[in-house]
């Protein structure tokens, strides 16, 4: 049932849930596991629609197609996180892994047996990859192919770019020790450059940390105040005939705009601001915006608190002198 179900995804979204399931390391059969997430998301969707039904006046398709959306959506970026980590963990591990390859080629070793004793437990998920490759090569598969299938479990740009330059360098028959050497070495100041841009541009991650979780919040604190003291008070006001019959350009009506919506939107545009401002966090501090999917949950948390408090201080503050 589960390898039906999985069938009812649009194939270029199947082979991407697919692809991350490979890159994530789950040992889980990809279409057994996609229909199992495919109906989870179905139960949770109609589970979440009925449940919010009686508490926002919004359709119940609505609310089950923008669930099951949510739910996908986060299953997606949980995956991500989990390739991103394991990316990032190789490649921390890839100079000395390198390094201790090239002095094994030093010691005299084959370039398959110096493989394969580079694979170290501190490695991580890199040792794991090492093994593979070369219970590949024992059976009889070309080095170089073996290699870049490596790529193919780790979504690291950095790592294909690494497992690219050495295998031309064995088909070139160089001496592939100084360049493992010199790899390791170059990925080492990579980092390095990485890491020190990083720590200019904090200063950027920290205003856009501010603005979204501080700023917003309380402008929309104000402004959904302002609402109701308008909303109260415009009604009240007693504007003389003659005042419009004078020609002025003045004109009085009733606030269309009720404090519930002025809630609800600003809501609305906390979570949207805090979920692009999580991603261009991570692109700023971490390099990929996918990196950022982490801060989401504090910025929305954050966010609210402070737009729910905003509204409490300035109504105890203000409300007496509008009759609030």
């Amino acid at each position: 049932m589960y390898r039906f179900l999985a069938s009812l995804y649009p194939p270029k979204l199947r082979e991407k849930y697919t692809q991350m399931l490979i890159y994530s390391d789950l040992k889980q059969e990809p279409r057994r596991f996609l229909g199992f997430v495919l109906f989870f998301g179905f139960g949770v969707a109609f589970a979440g629609s009925l449940l919010l039904g009686s508490l926002v006046p919004v359709s119940l398709l609505i609310l089950f197609v923008a669930l099951f959306a949510l739910f996908e959506l986060t299953f997606y970026l949980y995956l991500v996180i989990l390739a991103d980590t394991k990316a990032r963990i190789v490649e921390s591990s890839l100079p000395d892994a390198l390094q201790l390859m090239s002095s094994n080629l030093r010691a005299g070793l084959t370039t398959d047996k110096a493989l394969l004793l580079s694979a170290r437990p501190e490695f991580g998920p890199l040792q794991n990859e090492i093994n593979e490759v070369g219970k590949k090569v024992t059976m009889g598969n070309d080095i170089s192919s073996s290699l870049m299938l490596m790529s193919e479990h780790i979504r690291s740009e950095h790592l294909h770019k690494t497992l690219l330059l050495i295998t031309i360098g064995i088909k070139s028959g160089g001496e592939l020790a100084s360049l493992l050497e010199q790899t390791a070495e170059s990925l080492r100041q990579q980092r390095f450059v990485e890491e020190k841009t990083r720590s200019n541009v904090m200063m950027y991650a920290i205003f856009i940390f501010i603005a979204v979780a501080v700023g917003s919040p309380l402008l929309f604190g104000l402004s959904s105040f302002l609402v109701e003291v308008l909303q109260s008070n415009i009604s009240a006001l007693s504007i003389p005939e003659t005042a419009f019959s004078s020609g002025l350009p003045l004109s009085f009506s009733k606030v269309s705009l009720s404090a519930d919506f002025i809630i609800f939107f600003s809501v609305f545009s906390l979570i949207t601001s805090s979920i692009m401002g999580s991603f261009i966090l991570g692109l700023i501090s971490k390099g990929k915006e996918t990196r950022g999917v982490r801060y989401i949950p504090v910025l929305i948390l954050i966010s609210l608190s402070i737009f729910f408090l905003a509204r409490s201080g300035i109504r105890g503050m203000l409300g007496g002198l509008f009759g609030l």
